[in-house]
């Protein structure tokens, strides 16, 4: 069959699926319970959106509340790779006052979808939705299986999510080949973003030592609160060496710069200094060649009138290819100087960078964001932040964050919305996502019957 016979995907729907997802408002708070995350509520509105179509549903329910969903449709050739598309449904908190409009109300203005979730990732999810719905509907199968699984929990580490499934039921899911956030935006004039990995998290909580006192006699004392804050500071603003490689070479030339702050941002000694004329994109950049420590929590005292004897300090620690816990621990020790003795560094968890190399399935995704944007040059990177993408390479497949964002939504634009207030997302971003994923699922998954 011409791959031009299939049933075609209207990207209306993904603009109208978004915002119903994002009123759903299937926030993550990092708890199991029915309440976190709830994400039964969107696991509902896509049973619903695919109850006129022909794919085989299976529902995944770790606790009570926490839904994953798998959408399968099978292909004709057990031999042809399959492709699950992971979308992930919970989204983190949003402060309505710090907002200008409704988090939860998913409004469309001006063709603009604003809500929590319009970025991360409700928007891709959609489109996987869409795209699914519309290969559902092919009169003649494509060779190989096709999985959209909306996925449970991701904001809060996937303990119900991928991850669940992974340790409990990886026969429910393909793992050879995946697509998931976050990707497809600018960098310079032409480049387009395919994220092929991600950072590290280490994460650490450091136990702070004092001596307790009466609060009416702070003097002299040796305040845990004090010492914490202190070391906090000191963690906060440490300066990691700068690490640069090919994916960093190739970051720094699709800016199209002038030539001497190139050269300064490929010289890892002076790399820190020129970070300044990336603009928006300057904290993404330092993520992507620094080993990063961010003091999230500091906990310490109980009581108004104590002198706390104690203190503890988490810290979110993001880590780069290569780099192990005692790399970590070494440079948080650096960090803190003559306070290292009063601090006890605990492991809280590990989680390695992971990367995968170009293939069939990058290629396939390099034509479909050129046949969307002609003039694009397509640009490898990793992403800072943790995605599903790593249970799939853990498993021994190949996994990239994939998406199409219209000209102007550059790296720095992007990544400011993630978690952030006023988030929001364009219609033609939507569009182009939505075409281009179509196109990447009918050419690799191939040969109709």
């Amino acid at each position: 069959m011409s791959p031009h016979r299939r049933a075609t995907p209207d990207p209306q729907e993904t603009v109208d699926l978004l915002s119903a997802l994002i009123r759903n408002a299937c926030v993550n708070d990092g708890t199991p319970t029915p309440e976190s995350g709830g994400e039964a509520r969107t696991a509902d509105t896509l049973a619903d959106y695919f109850s006129d179509s022909a794919v085989e549903t299976e529902r995944v329910e770790p606790v009570p509340g926490r839904v994953t969903t798998l959408f399968r449709v099978p292909g004709h050739d057990p031999k042809a790779p399959a492709l699950t598309l992971l979308g992930h449904t919970d989204v983190v908190p949003a402060d309505p006052r710090t907002w200008t409009r409704d988090p939860f109300s998913g409004e469309v203005r001006d063709g603009i979808v604003w809500g929590r979730g319009a970025i991360d990732m409700l928007n891709l999810t959609s489109a996987m939705a869409v795209v699914t719905k519309a290969v559902s509907r092919t009169p003649h199968r494509l060779a190989g299986d096709l999985v959209f699984a909306a996925v449970a929990d991701e904001e809060a580490g996937s303990r119900y999510g991928v991850g669940w499934i992974a340790e409990h039921a990886p026969g429910l899911l393909p793992w050879d080949h995946a697509l998931t956030e976050s990707a497809g935006a600018r960098v310079g004039p032409r480049a387009v973003t395919v994220t092929v990995g991600e950072k590290g998290a280490f994460p650490r909580r450091l136990h702070v030592r004092g001596s307790s006192g009466h609060g009416s006699m702070p003097w002299g004392t040796d305040n845990a609160a004090l010492l914490a804050a202190e070391a906090a500071l000191r963690v906060a603003r440490h300066r990691t060496p700068a690490r640069t490689d090919e994916r960093w070479h190739d970051f720094v030339h699709a800016t199209g710069l002038p030539a001497d702050v190139t050269a300064g941002l490929l010289n890892p000694d002076t790399l820190d200094d020129h970070l300044v004329h990336l603009g928006d994109s300057a904290r993404f950049a330092h993520a992507l060649t620094h080993l990063t420590f961010a003091p999230t929590v500091l906990k310490s005292g109980d009581k108004l009138n104590v002198i706390p004897a104690t203190a503890v300090i988490e810290v979110d620690v993001r880590s780069l290819p290569g780099q192990d816990d005692d790399d970590i621990d070494a440079e948080l020790r650096t960090a803190l100087g003559d306070l290292a003795d009063r601090v006890e560094i605990e492991r809280l968890s590990r989680r390695t960078a992971s990367a995968s190399p170009a293939g069939r399935l990058y290629d396939v995704m390099g034509d479909a964001i050129r046949h969307q944007l002609p003039d694009a040059e397509i640009l490898p990177t990793l992403t800072a932040g943790g995605t599903d993408a790593r249970f799939v390479r853990d498993a021994g497949g190949v996994a990239y964050g994939f998406g199409v964002y219209a000209p102007g939504w550059d790296v720095g634009k992007t990544r400011r919305l993630f978690h952030g207030d006023d988030e929001h997302v364009d219609v033609e971003s939507l569009h182009l996502t939505t075409r281009a994923l179509d196109e990447v699922v009918r050419v690799f998954l191939g040969g109709a019957s």
